[in-house]
């Protein structure tokens, strides 16, 4: 069989395949075509072929979020590698281990007026573990060894601590499309064996004893990967009356004694009780958290001791209160901490929950109540949702409204929280989608999904994908949040308001198209939606944009009109 003459174009990806990269998503070109060759004729290589490198780039994000493995990214030389910007950085922030592979020019003709040129060597660097500038052509003897080294250590670099995205960079020469026979496997693998996942004896039994101080721990769970461990150990120590645990809806932790709808719960907290609820010890892990309100008043009520555990190597004080950054597993640590704690006298995980009764009841009673709005609409589409399917969330008020009600049937919920960005939602959805042979469900915005409509077109969307938008005038957010609600400049600079042509959308990229108005026809229309087998299928949901927010800003004022 034959394949690119490049000896580092082969190279790369036999160390890649040794490293258990699986996929690589490839974006066409001229300067990245012995890339292409190397990849594409490996077939220990799923490859995935998306012309648009800002569509590539989340999808192999969804890819890698939902498989676990790192991905493979390949583009061409010039503005293809600056589109992968976007997903890149929501891969710095979620720990997504992306392999970025740009082919460039050669150094010499960089800031030479030639053609498809630019300084790509770091140009991600703000937003990748590392970054390494090679050539694909070796001269020298050492050419392969530091080839060799260099890849094996943005592979262990992108896998090792908290994981994340590596950028290569690649200087091919002329010719690109040269052909040679493809060359007997002997690449060289490095390995790393971690050092201990948890604290030492004398740190354990420290941190043990400053936890069975508090009469008051919460632990705080983000955005984080599915972990069965984690979900144990946090299990066992919610069983504890001194402990309550919070999780939003993408922490992906499981447990009957878990609290997962916290804007719901802390909504009815009246202010008098504010310093009941506040905890004497703070455990915080996973990433940036959706709710505003929870950090708001964990800055208001700080606690005596904050701890984050993490593998990162960055200090990260979200409630300005940390006392302790705990390098270290939180799975593993915290199912050590939980075998070496036991109960103390402590009413702080009834008084949570005695609150998270009334704010179901409260919760219940407004949205039964309700006119046809978004927040119905989340009531009757999220129960609807088959159990088994992992569920997707674009941002602004779709993941917000997802952190209101309970969705357990799911096996997991994700959304690009990273940075928070609306753009690439649709394809890191659609990638996602590729890997899981569960139905995946996503919800998005008509701003989020017209954003990122090309996410569409891949050509890779199964019968297994599903996808809701949420028809509302677009910027729902903006007429929510103090800062613009007010603002006169709202519908024209903010909400944006247009009619997003989604049926026309779903016959271009041929899906399956549905449609909800009112109440009366949802769930009719939800049963075929998600009954639908032979076509990837797509559902609008029409609602009214002013009457949404007023709604909305009436649910958290729910306890008071009770």
């Amino acid at each position: 069989m034959k394949t690119t003459d490049k000896q580092g174009c082969n190279a790369l990806v036999e160390i890649l395949v040794k490293q258990g990269v699986r996929r690589a998503v490839l974006s066409p070109g001229s300067r990245n075509a012995p890339l292409l060759m190397a990849f594409s004729r490996t077939p220990e290589i799923d490859s995935y072929v998306v012309v648009d490198e800002r569509t590539a780039a989340f999808m192999a994000l969804g890819m890698s979020q939902r498989s676990g493995e790192p991905v493979a990214l390949v583009c061409t030389s010039g503005t293809a590698l600056l589109n992968y910007a976007p997903a890149v950085a929501e891969a710095y922030y979620q720990h997504i281990p992306l392999i970025v592979v740009s082919g460039d020019r050669p150094a010499e003709w960089i800031d030479q007026d030639d053609g498809q040129t630019l300084r790509q060597y770091g140009a991600l660097s703000h937003f990748v573990k590392h970054s390494y500038d090679l050539r694909a052509e070796w001269t020298l003897p050492t050419d392969g060894w530091y080839f060799n080294r260099c890849v094996n250590d943005a592979l262990l670099t992108a896998l090792s601590g908290e994981k994340g995205p590596v950028h290569i960079n690649i200087s091919i020469t002329e010719p690109l499309t040269g052909e040679t026979d493809l060359p007997v496997r002997r690449e060289r693998l490095v390995g790393r064996i971690p050092s201990s996942s948890i604290p030492d004896e004398d740190a354990m039994s420290l941190l043990s004893e400053e936890f069975m101080s508090a009469r008051k721990v919460m632990i705080l769970v983000a955005f984080s990967q599915p972990d069965e461990l984690l979900s144990l150990a946090l299990a066992r120590l919610a069983e504890l009356p001194q402990v309550v645990v919070l999780t939003e809806s993408i922490g992906n932790v499981r447990g009957e004694q878990f609290i997962p709808t916290i804007d719901r719960v802390y909504s009815v907290i009246d202010k008098s009780e504010w310093p009941d609820y506040a905890p004497d010890l703070l455990i915080t892990l996973g990433g940036s958290l959706v709710s505003r309100m929870i950090k708001a008043f964990l800055r208001q009520h700080q606690p005596r001791e904050h701890w984050r555990i993490s593998l990162g190597e960055h200090i990260v004080d979200t409630m300005q209160a940390l006392t302790r950054h705990i390098e270290s597993s939180p799975a593993l640590f915290l199912d050590e901490l939980s075998r070496r704690v036991s109960p103390v006298e402590s009413d702080f995980s009834s008084l949570w929950h005695r609150k998270e009764d009334e704010a179901t009841r409260l919760h219940d009673e407004y949205v039964a109540r309700a006119g046809w709005c978004d927040l119905k609409a989340f009531s009757l589409i999220l129960p609807a949702i088959p159990a088994g399917a992992a569920l997707q969330l674009s941002n602004g008020t779709t993941v917000r409204y997802a952190q209101l009600f309970r969705c357990e049937q799911v096996v997991r919920s994700d959304c690009n929280r990273g940075v928070c960005g609306i753009d690439g939602s649709t394809s890191t959805a659609a990638g996602a989608a590729c890997v899981g042979d569960e139905l995946t469900v996503f919800i998005t915005g008509d701003m989020s999904f017209s954003y990122d409509v090309n996410g569409l077109s891949s050509g890779y969307l199964s019968p297994r994908f599903k996808v809701i938008v949420m028809c509302n005038g677009g910027g729902g957010i903006f007429r929510f949040i103090k800062p613009t609600a007010g603002l006169p400049e709202l519908e024209r600079c903010f909400e944006v308001h247009r009619d997003i042509p989604v049926q026309k959308y779903a016959d271009l990229f041929g899906l399956r198209y549905f449609e909800i108005v009112d109440e009366v026809s949802a769930t009719e229309v939800l049963s075929r939606f998600f009954a639908e087998r032979e076509q990837p299928a797509i559902l609008a949901v029409y609602t009214p944009n002013v009457y949404n927010a007023e709604v909305l800003r009436g649910y958290f004022r729910r306890a008071r009109q009770s």
